[in-house]
């Protein structure tokens, strides 16, 4: 199988999961995992969730960008490492509101609570379909 083949297959993956695993990594140097809900995800490239300013994860990626990420479906798994980016940016809010987010964020995508965690991956281990690789993605 080659590693485009697998990282298609691993994009297909992902679209199958609502909820990945996303781990910043706290003041004390320790990772911090939590289940997030994906918003959208551009392949395995970029994935995007939302979450509340003042949270501890926007304020651990705020001091180290450093992330992973981790979705599995099925007896099938993908592990990401990459960066983390919080966006502010109204336009991108806008675009990726969701309905449900307002009982989070009752001033809708303007609420200053609100923002974007962009993950940007560069390395990834997958098992799919019983295939173990490790695969620089930069």
């Amino acid at each position: 199988m080659t590693a485009k083949t697998m990282k298609e297959k691993a994009a297909e993956l992902l679209q199958r999961c609502e909820v990945v695993t996303l781990a910043s990594v706290n003041k004390e140097g320790y990772p911090r995992p939590v289940p997030m809900s994906k918003i959208s995800a551009e392949g395995i490239s970029t994935i995007w969730m939302s979450t509340g300013a003042d949270s501890l994860k926007t304020l651990d990626f705020l001091s180290n960008p450093k992330a992973g990420l981790c979705f599995q479906d099925k007896g099938d798994s993908v592990a990401l490492t990459g960066t983390v980016e919080v966006v502010t940016d109204e336009k991108m809010k806008k675009e990726l509101w969701q309905d449900w987010f307002i009982k989070h964020f009752p001033g809708g995508p303007a609420d200053p609570g609100y923002v974007l965690l962009k993950f940007e991956s560069n390395y990834a281990t997958y098992w799919i379909e019983g295939t173990f690789i490790h695969k620089n993605l930069g």
